[in-house]
């Protein structure tokens, strides 16, 4: 898990870690048909907390999924061993301005959040591998009349001859799609389930089934 260090230091953020499990849908009290993704959350473990005075900032740092300890390297040991807690198979740190209200060690439940609650979740996309321009960047390709010559899924000119005599940074070409970090804002949270671990978010998230998501209140506090 990338480590997300362009939180607002400057308001609260409450953050989890959790597993993408899939998507389903309920009915809601207007009788729209709402999508929603389940996120298992289980139980994160702070390990580590930045302040001011010594880090200039002040965030938290999260753990999640419990990991056998002779998969973990001497200094992820140390640093697990310093916060008193098992190994962690992903970390990530989020900045907030309550971190002085957190302890090393304390557990973090699906409790953190509440139904209705604005919510953005972070994740990588799902890889597609090496893509053309029409599935890649949405290009229209070539007509598929007489005379084409096979160039139908091709980009067409890419730049000018002589004159700039190269292509321009940026140009849209075929090129190795997805598995990127991808954040969708304003999502909103429809239920919790604190026995189970669960959180029900209205939408869809970035990422494959079980994979490793970061939730966190909405930037926008919609």
């Amino acid at each position: 898990m990338t480590i997300n260090k362009k939180q607002h230091a400057g308001r609260p953020i409450t953050a989890l870690l959790g597993r993408k499990l899939g998507m389903t849908q309920v009915w809601d009290a207007n009788g729209h048909l709402v999508p929603l993704t389940v996120v298992q959350v289980g139980t994160n473990v702070v390990t580590q907390l930045r302040t001011e005075e010594t880090d200039g900032y002040t965030a938290i740092q999260l753990g999640f999924e419990d990991i056998d300890a002779r998969k973990v390297t001497k200094p992820l040991a140390g640093h697990f061993a310093k916060a008193g807690v098992a190994p962690k198979r992903h970390l990530v740190e989020v900045r907030t301005s309550e971190a002085d209200s957190y302890e090393l060690g304390q557990e973090l439940n699906a409790d953190v959040f509440t139904p209705g609650t604005a919510v953005d979740v972070s994740g990588n996309t799902k890889g597609k591998g090496f893509a053309g321009v029409m599935k890649r960047h949405g290009f229209a390709g070539v007509s598929a009349s007489h005379g084409s010559h096979r160039n139908h899924r091709k980009p067409g000119s890419i730049g000018a001859c002589a004159t700039p005599g190269r292509i321009f940074k940026g140009q849209r070409m075929a090129g190795r799609m997805g598995g990127v970090r991808r954040t969708v804002q304003n999502l909103k949270i429809q239920a919790v389930d604190t026995e189970k671990g669960l959180l029900l978010i209205s939408g869809a998230i970035p990422g494959p089934k079980n994979g490793v998501v970061l939730v966190r209140s909405s930037v926008k506090g919609a």
